[in-house]
């Protein structure tokens, strides 16, 4: 894969870019589900992607920590690039942290728990730092009080801010989220949304896949839109939701903006 990419996969790029994407396909079998990307992301920039269903959202973002792997183009993250090199592809897990739709936490550990094992076996980390880091982010997600309980005893919202905090616990350099919303029931959301709001207040590079406009419009430096494996559109979310240029755009924003 990656054929006729620079060897120097150490090589820095420019010092204000966390991530970089050029000329990036990725094909499911006959699928050529994301075609030309690129992107760059500036540390401490917020990114919402949006676009309908099946337009490659969240395959880009699984690319970045190689969930899902590319075949051709380059990707590049805090300046390693992200090849078939094993070393490399830790190194760009260990800085980068995703939340999913579903919170994929395990269910026989408690909360406090789920939150140090990452960094007990991937960082070494001994018990009792793990989990004094631990409790720091359960207070940032304002859910202190269950760090002892199950997460079958929490809500769908109360579950996905312990997924916010488990990632956080691993001291991530950027924040990847995978529509963290769209399996909550309405109630909930605004209570993730508003640990995300924090999390963009304090500087996280983050790139959220949403269709929550509100958030977008709130946080986000840039919203993008994508359509058919590419991105069609990108502006300010002001230039973004006032002024679309594509007319795939303009279509998907009359069908979701009431």
């Amino acid at each position: 894969m990656n054929k006729g990419l620079s060897k120097d996969t150490e090589n820095r790029s420019s010092d204000e870019a966390m991530i970089e994407i050029i000329d990036m396909h990725k094909w499911f079998g006959d699928f050529h589900v994301l075609q030309g990307i690129n992107l760059t992301v500036q540390k401490k920039e917020r990114i919402v992607v949006c676009g309908p269903s099946g337009s490659g959202k969240s395959t880009l973002i699984r690319c970045i920590n190689r969930l899902e792997e590319h075949q051709r183009g380059r990707i590049i993250v805090d300046g390693i690039e992200l090849t078939n090199n094993i070393k490399n592809i830790e190194k760009i897990r260990a800085e980068v942290g995703i939340v999913f739709q579903h919170f994929n936490l395990f269910p026989h550990l408690t909360i406090v728990e789920n939150l140090t094992l990452g960094p007990i076996w991937a960082r070494k980390v001994p018990k009792a730092e793990a989990e004094e880091t631990a409790m720091y982010f359960l207070d940032k997600v304002h859910i202190p009080e269950q760090a002892k309980k199950y997460p079958g005893q929490l809500s769908g919202g109360q579950q996905q801010r312990v997924a916010i905090a488990r990632s956080l616990c691993m001291n991530p350099k950027v924040m990847l989220f995978d529509e963290p919303t769209s399996a909550l029931d309405p109630e909930m959301i605004k209570e993730v949304l508003d640990v995300m709001i924090e999390l963009a207040q304090e500087g996280m590079t983050m790139i959220v896949v949403s269709h929550e406009m509100g958030f977008a419009k709130s946080v986000a430096h840039r919203v993008l839109f994508m359509d058919f494996g590419q991105i069609v559109e990108g502006n300010t979310p002001e230039e973004f939701f006032e002024n679309p240029q594509n007319e795939r755009t303009k279509l998907f924003l009359s069908q979701i903006l009431h």
